[in-house]
């Protein structure tokens, strides 16, 4: 009877200081250009994918000839197209998440926050619940754009819809997963680096410039020690490891197995969020 009446208030605890983060982040205005942008992105890579998938449907030799798997594959191309908008999607989760962290610094609320509930790591949590939600909210607003338009496309191309074929299917659940990862990166990033406009521009720096640096370093290797298995180690990167996640395999050139990018990318995710908890707990907020 006691620990149930006791676990009651701390989980109605948990449920009003999720609901806080998400209302913080509805009064702000910077979700909205993020939103904005996904949308725009999402757009263009969607008409990319597009015709990348009819060039290779209609001229597979472009890219080497048509084999049963790999880059010219039906499955590859389908989960290339319904998982379009992730690379720039995946930046603004992460941003967001940064900001949900740093807001508290830069409006000078954190100390509110921390008095009002002293249990730091619950704090932290909430806020990892609630980016975790926007990022999956994310997700969900991008794929009501590129589920019906690539089945559309698909079917005009007369190889059905393609959203009966498990791999494709994978891509599309994993690709939610990515999105949930990034905004838990967001917040451990917010709680390591606090000043907001420094967090974010280095934040977003990495993951579009490091991200090339990264690939051309593992291509210099590759080239220097005459080994392509090398490109393979690119899965170290988190942004590789989430496109390797959804539509890696074996059998494309310079790509691990699907499964190496998503425990690689959730041992990120585990490593962020403990020590986004750590930091957050010994820092002192004043």
């Amino acid at each position: 009877m006691t620990a149930s009446t006791a676990a009651g208030p701390v989980t109605a605890g948990h449920r009003r200081l999720v609901r806080s983060e998400l209302l913080k982040i509805r009064t702000t205005n910077a979700w909205w250009w993020f939103a904005l942008g996904a949308l725009a992105w999402t757009l263009a890579a969607l008409g990319v994918n597009i015709w990348l998938a009819h060039t290779v449907f209609t001229d597979p030799e472009v890219f080497g000839g048509q084999g049963g798997p790999g880059f010219t594959s039906r499955a590859f191309q389908g989960s290339n197209v319904y998982t379009s908008g992730q690379f720039l999607g995946l930046m603004f989760v992460m941003l967001i998440g940064i900001l949900m962290v740093t807001n508290e610094f830069h409006h000078q609320t954190a100390t509110a926050t921390f008095l009002a509930t002293p249990r730091r790591t619950v704090v932290i949590v909430s806020k990892l619940i609630a980016a975790v939600l926007v990022g999956m909210a994310f997700a969900v607003g991008i794929m009501a754009i590129v589920l019906p338009v690539g089945a559309l496309y698909f079917s005009a191309e007369g190889v059905g819809t393609l959203l009966d074929e498990w791999p494709v299917q994978r891509s599309i659940l994993l690709n939610l997963l990515a999105f949930a990862v990034w905004s838990v990166f967001g917040v451990a990033i917010g709680t390591l680096i606090t000043n907001q406009l420094f967090a974010t521009l280095l934040a977003a720096g990495l993951y579009l410039i490091g991200t090339q640096l990264g690939s051309l370093v593992f291509l210099l290797l590759a080239n220097w020690l005459n080994n392509e298995a090398v490109l393979e180690w690119q899965v170290i990167l988190p942004s590789v490891a989430s496109q390797v996640m959804t539509s890696g395999g074996a059998d494309i050139p310079g790509s691990p197995e699907w499964w190496v990018g998503a425990l690689v990318l959730l041992g990120y995710a585990v490593v962020a969020g403990a020590v986004g908890i750590l930091i957050t707990r010994r820092r002192d907020i004043s």
